[in-house]
């Protein structure tokens, strides 16, 4: 079993809590699993996140990456350290036209000022929709600045 990289408490409901009023619950994304070392969550492939001809559009699935990534990032940063995103990819190997896309999250690589994501979506048959790639860029608190 992988030893835990979370250096925040994070629950379900807390992750989900903080999607209210966002692109996320918007698209009707939910945080399923936080494991050791991976954030899990999915997207309906609905009349929300389809493109015009039925496909789960691509967007959604850069929606889902940097969702879970970002996530991601900020649980596995120290207390007071927020994350924002330097820059993301993705290559969309299958459509969806239906169902849920599940995505996973797994750390690359986890330094004190930036992260690297792999984010890997699959299909309710498991088959792989969309890999995607997110860098973060880690913020140590600001000295003399109060929230």
């Amino acid at each position: 079993m992988p030893t835990p990289i979370w250096k925040k408490q994070a629950s379900l409901a807390a992750l989900n809590g903080a999607n209210q009023q966002t692109a996320a619950q918007h698209l009707g994304i939910e945080i399923i699993e936080l494991g050791d070392d991976f954030v899990r969550g999915r997207v309906p492939v609905d009349h929300r996140t389809k493109q015009p001809f039925g496909l789960l559009h691509g967007g959604v699935s850069v929606v889902l990456a940097e969702s879970l990534g970002s996530i991601g990032a900020y649980y596995a940063s120290p207390e007071g350290h927020h994350a924002v995103g330097l820059d993301i990819n993705a290559n969309h190997l299958r459509s969806a036209t239906s169902g849920w896309v599940t995505g996973t999250a797994r750390p690359v690589h986890i330094g004190r000022t930036t992260h690297v994501w792999q984010i890997e979506m699959v299909n309710e048959a498991g088959e792989l929709t969309c890999v995607s790639r997110l860098t973060m860029a880690i913020l140590a608190p600001r000295q003399g600045v109060t929230p």
